[in-house]
């Protein structure tokens, strides 16, 4: 521990004396001793020392006044003055400037030179530096051990908590990932530096005193959150291989079984597919991405740079997919969630993969599956011909609009939503009810698909879904 003034005054080796009526702080940590015979020392004083003179240029009460206040205003613990040199006592004038502002001053008698109380103070602080750093030392030591004995990141936040004497919050993506405690007034906060855009922070609680072990603390963080991330998007591109694999169809049966089970998911538990869709830059947070607690056990893969959870022994994934899409809304990244239904088996979580792509396929912030549809039955057969079907039927109107202008696309798609009402369709489009049948008469002539007969309806409206999820599908390459 540093020297204070009460324990300098109490060596018995440098024999000093307090005089006058000032006590100061006995309890105030000496930072230095500075020995100075200017008539003004604060320019050369930071505060906290221990001011020693002879006294040499203090020959008037005025000069010995205005030392002494210059000596107060520097932050000084306390003033030396040497006897038998200058002055056989203290001075009056230096005792009445040092009792009114109130700053201790004690005799250094002529036997003792200030070397010794240069060296007393010296040696004090130096061996408070060395517990200092050994102290800190022994607290990395301690820290790196609570992270990797098996308690990860909460267990160093608790041993961080313990050392500062706070609670702790470490935060990501505006989410609390780990913490101590509950809420708080007012938090110290200190940026974790991770390489992506995250908002990575450690949140000490006020009242919060600094301390060295904390700078230690951010590395330790950093670097664990950093190899956390590797092995996150190491682990998603795996398991998105055996996704795609399975709803691809290349793997079947007990194959399929084997190798879900190698990445966490039993094929005989029901599960339900969850799909995050994000557009533009903000996709490359996909790989890395940390999921909220409630997500806890969740396996995830990348497919077609969609991330994909899959949630075993849900019956409903509505309430996870809309805590996913507040979490992503609060990160700052727009996405897109699709949610499929719950099902058994290898062609369940198939199944519920389509689901949930041609829920996400729809564009809003949270899209839950809708009844059985044939739309998903036909894309999770991978053997039917769905890129032929949708060519064969609608590429003679695309070349078509695309050398006329013709709009026939968008007609036929009208045309279809609004359950061939060609009323309808001229309202919507702003067109006369002839012009409609005329459009309705080419579409007939080019792809010889009547929309007005059911069974040439479905086939054309097949048509274009397959179309849109293929567009929605390459937008995201």
């Amino acid at each position: 521990m540093a020297v204070t003034l009460a324990k300098l005054l109490a060596s018995p080796a440098l024999h000093l004396k307090l005089v006058g009526t000032a006590q100061g702080d006995p309890d105030a940590p000496i930072t230095w001793v500075a020995s100075t015979e200017l008539e003004d020392p604060l320019p050369f004083l930071s505060g906290g020392e221990v001011v020693l003179t002879t006294g040499l240029r203090q020959k008037t009460a005025a000069a010995q006044r205005k030392f002494v206040a210059r000596v107060h205003q520097a932050g000084a613990v306390g003033m030396g003055f040497a006897l038998g040199l200058t002055h056989r006592r203290v001075p009056p004038g230096v005792l009445a400037a040092a009792n009114e502002l109130e700053l201790p001053v004690f005799e250094v008698p002529y036997e003792t030179p200030f070397v010794a109380i240069s060296k007393m103070v010296a040696d004090a602080i130096s061996a408070d530096h060395y517990n200092r750093l050994e102290h800190l030392l022994k607290d990395h030591q301690a820290l790196a051990a609570s992270l990797l004995g098996g308690g990860g990141l909460p267990a160093l936040l608790r041993k961080l908590a313990a050392m500062v004497g706070t609670d702790v919050v470490l935060s990501q993506y505006g989410t609390r990932l780990y913490g101590t405690g509950g809420k708080r007034a007012s938090w110290h906060e200190v940026p974790i530096a991770t390489g992506l855009k995250d908002r990575c922070t450690l949140a000490l609680a006020e009242p919060y005193e600094r301390n060295a072990i904390v700078d230690y603390a951010q590395s330790l963080i950093s670097l664990e959150l950093s190899n956390q991330a590797h092995r996150r998007a190491a682990d998603r591109r795996s398991v998105g291989q055996v996704l795609l694999d399975v709803v691809g169809g290349v793997l079947q049966g007990g194959d399929a079984s084997l190798r879900l089970s190698n990445v966490g998911i039993d094929a005989g538990r029901r599960q339900l597919v969850v799909m995050v869709q994000v557009a533009g830059a903000q996709r490359r947070a996909l790989p890395t991405l940390p999921l909220p607690a409630a997500f806890d056990g969740v396996v995830t893969g990348l497919v077609d740079e969609r991330l994909v959870l899959v949630v075993q022994g849900a019956e409903s994934g509505e309430s996870l997919g809309r805590e996913l899409s507040t979490y992503l809304q609060n990160a700052g990244i727009t996405a897109t969630v699709g949610v499929g239904g719950s099902y058994a088996q290898a062609n369940g979580l198939r199944w519920s993969y389509f689901e949930a792509k041609e829920a996400v396929g729809r564009g809003g912030r949270l899209n839950v599956p809708q009844r059985l549809s044939l739309t998903s039955l036909l894309l999770a057969s991978e053997d039917v011909p769905l890129g032929d079907l949708a060519a064969e039927a609608l590429d003679p109107l695309a070349d078509f609009d695309a050398a006329h202008d013709a709009a026939l696309l968008p007609t036929l798609q009208t045309y279809l939503e609004l359950n061939g009402s060609v009323a309808a369709v001229a309202e919507e489009l702003g067109l006369h009810r002839n012009s409609v049948r005329y459009r309705l008469s080419q579409i007939v002539e080019l792809t010889g698909y009547d929309p007005a007969l059911t069974a040439d309806r479905v086939h054309l409206w097949l048509a274009l879904t397959v179309r849109r999820l293929g567009s929605d599908s390459g937008s995201q390459g």
